[in-house]
Formats: structure tokens, sequence, C-alpha cells
């Protein structure tokens, strides 16, 4: 059985998956597809030995975001839960024909830095821990596809765009590369996930609606989802 989810602002997916923990009276249960603390959105739940063995056959599936990025500085997370990095910018603001071209130049096939701050394993340990202690650590670039970008609306500094992109891409690394090819600097405000392949978040449910005595009735099977 799964469970679609629409993740609150605030709460990891663990924190997510604990709850529902407690709710279900289930110990097995897990997630697909992390998202972080300030997003909110789709998060599949899987209940159930069966279903959390199926989970990983979401992480390859695409996915769809609105995101509203902040144009003007960097942050060290590349979303506003950072520290600013000490970089100068430009101060010029850019039109939006000038942002248009910079959004359009990510189309396609490209290669992406991840985060400093992600749950990419390096020798055995997460890139946000090391991260957190200082370490100096690099991340190899990795080939994600942008299939598509719209710019919703600008009104600077922040921009606010819809996106679909491949399993493995990053919204705060296309916010941080954005900002650097408008010579600006930029970061993640707020971020949600609204598709995992043909999953909705419009057919998931609140994290507050579900109960003991009600949960049966939100779950779908993996046939529905795939």
């Amino acid at each position: 059985m799964f469970l679609l989810i629409d993740k609150p602002k605030g709460l990891t997916s663990f924190e997510v998956v604990a709850s529902l923990r407690k709710i279900i009276g289930e110990k097995k249960i897990g997630h697909s597809g992390t998202l972080d603390p300030l997003a909110t959105g789709l998060l599949i739940v899987g209940v159930g030995k069966d279903s959390t063995k199926k989970l990983s056959s979401f992480l390859k599936e695409d996915k769809e975001y609105e995101a509203l990025i902040v144009l003007g500085e960097e942050r060290d997370t590349d979303d506003v839960l950072g520290q600013r990095r000490n970089i100068v910018f430009k101060s010029e603001i850019p039109s939006e024909e000038e942002l248009l071209v910079a959004l359009n130049s990510f189309l396609g096939k490209i290669k992406q830095v991840p985060p400093l701050f992600s749950a990419i394993k390096i020798s055995g340990k997460k890139a946000y821990d090391l991260a957190r202690v200082g370490k100096e650590i690099s991340l190899k670039p990795r080939e994600v596809v942008i299939y598509s970008i719209k710019l919703l609306d600008y009104r600077y500094p922040e921009v606010f765009i819809y996106c679909k992109v491949s399993s493995g891409a990053y919204i705060r690394s296309l916010a941080r590369d954005l900002g650097r090819v408008l010579k600006t600097g930029a970061y993640v405000k707020e971020l949600r996930r609204l598709a995992i392949g043909k999953c909705k978040v419009s057919e998931a449910v609140g994290l507050d609606e579900i109960s003991s005595s009600n949960w049966k009735s939100f779950t779908k099977k993996y046939s529905d989802l795939c």
C-alpha cells in the first residue's frame, strides 16, 4: 500500500515517516525521494514490507516543481536556510529578457554539481554531515536533464518558475547556477514538488488529515502509481 503525502513546510521527510509510523502502527514505512525541510509537496510513502521494496522504482521518475528563487546573493546551502557566501556580484538588475535567456540556457542535458548540503555520500558519509562540520568537500558534476522551465512571475529580486526535470536534478543547484549566469547570485526561498512521474500532488493528502481510523481510505496500489 502507498500513500501520497503533501509534505508540510518545516518537516524533514524522515519526520513525516516517523509521524506516520505512530499513526498507522506499522514500523516498515519508507519514502521515495527526499524533500528538504523548507520544501512542500508530493512525497510517496510505502507502507509495509512489500511496498517499501518497490519505492526505489520511483527514484528514476521525472519530477515537476515550482520554485521561488531570490536573486542578489548566494547561500552555502543554496537555499534560504543557509549562510550568506561572501561573494561580490554585479549590482545591475537583470531584465526579464536577460532572465529568460539565462533560464533557457539550462534546457536539455546539462552537467550539474549537487549542493554541498545534500544527502550524496562521500566515502560512506553524507555530504551535508561533512559540510556542517566545516570539512572541505568537492562533489563531481553529473548529467541531468531539464525538460522544461517556465517563468511564472518576475519581480526583482524574486523569480517564480515551474520546471520539469530528470531524476537526480537539484532545484537548489539550478538556482545557484542561474545566479552565476546572471552574475547576481541566487538561492531557493520556497520549493514545491508538484509531481513524481504520473503521481500528482493534487492527489495527495495532508499529514494532518490522516488518522489511525481513516488512513487506509487514502492508500493506493502500486499499479495505480505506475
